[in-house]
């Protein structure tokens, strides 16, 4: 039985799926291989500078050198598929929430353009929204 605290409120605006997961890599390449050849990923495509996109079960999985908020860590990054990331960023800037970015376009799919920004939770852990904006 959950608490009233645990409860997410009806109507309001909350993250509630996971999209991407992002694992930092030293090596792309031998990467690619151990998560295609390896584990038997479905491989969804390679995109410059350095990024690996594997598809599981439709979670996406991006593999990555570090750089940027990623230098030295090692962990995971959480990606929260979100419909309006500019109305997101907003709502949980309001509430409190601390970002390190703004949200910005990362790439032009085929039926789609990728939308990301990257925030802080309160452990200092990185965490990602993403949205897929159809044109």
């Amino acid at each position: 039985m959950s608490t009233p605290a645990m409860q997410a409120t009806s109507g309001e605006f909350g993250v509630r799926r996971i999209r991407q997961i992002a694992i930092t890599v030293q090596d792309v390449e031998r990467a690619v291989r151990f998560y295609r050849d390896t584990l038997g990923m479905t491989f969804l495509f390679q995109a410059p500078p350095g990024l690996a996109f594997f598809d599981c079960d439709g979670v996406r999985l991006m593999l990555s050198r570090p750089e940027g908020i990623d230098t030295g860590s090692r962990a995971s990054v959480l990606y929260y598929l979100v419909d309006d990331i500019q109305q997101a960023h907003a709502t949980l800037t309001a509430r409190g929430a601390q970002f390190v970015d703004t949200p910005h376009m990362v790439a032009r799919m085929p039926d789609h353009d990728l939308w990301i920004t990257i925030g802080l939770d309160s452990e200092g852990n990185h965490f990602g929204l993403m949205s897929e904006v159809r044109p």
